[in-house]
């Protein structure tokens, strides 16, 4: 049954995705508060992962949530579910493209989709600012203005801000290497 209701969560992502990876952060935000299949920690984990292994972020979210709530059998399930949609929309979309490429709709819808797509990232930025750099649990419990903010990753974050764009020519997984090491230096 959990297998099952991987893959009818994961599909209805997928049908619903437009803009990649990272929009698909509110759904899966939303995925973890009905069913309880992860906690937001484990999805900041899943997203840390997921951006620095090789795919597509929005299928390695998938199979990472499939994995840990079904092993194996649930990877490959949530996988299928999340790109059976695109798939199969993909097949549709490109026999009637070609029919209707020029046709003024079809291209207003396409152009209608950007803004959607930009407010899902959005959504999903300041989703991951909230989780990565806020406190909400320490100020609520204290009442103090000071308890809200996580010093330590807004220190991390503005050294690595200012490291990309100073050293643009440093690999990127340099510096996901370097997150990590300082992360576990850090919380020690």
């Amino acid at each position: 049954m959990i297998l099952f209701s991987l893959f009818f969560e994961f599909f209805i992502i997928g049908l619903l995705l437009f803009g990649g990876g990272l929009a698909a952060i509110p759904f899966l935000q939303q995925l973890s508060e009905r069913t309880g299949w992860f906690t937001q920690g484990q999805l900041m984990d899943m997203i840390a992962v997921s951006e620095s292994t090789p795919g597509p972020i929005g299928i390695n979210m998938a199979t990472y949530v499939g994995y840990t709530v079904a092993g194996v059998p649930g990877g490959l399930i949530a996988t299928i579910g999340l790109i059976l949609p695109s798939v199969v929309i993909a097949l549709v979309v490109a026999r009637l493209l070609i029919r209707f490429k020029e046709n003024r709709i079809v291209q207003s819808a396409f152009y209608g989709l950007r803004p959607a797509s930009l407010a899902l990232i959005a959504a999903a930025g300041v989703s991951l600012v909230q989780l990565s750099l806020l406190r909400f649990a320490e100020w609520e419990e204290s009442g103090l203005l000071l308890e809200l903010f996580d010093f330590r990753a807004i220190a991390l974050a503005a050294l690595l801000l200012i490291l990309t764009n100073v050293f643009k020519k440093v690999h990127p997984m340099i510096f996901l290497a370097g997150s990590a090491i300082a992360g576990i230096a850090i919380s020690m």
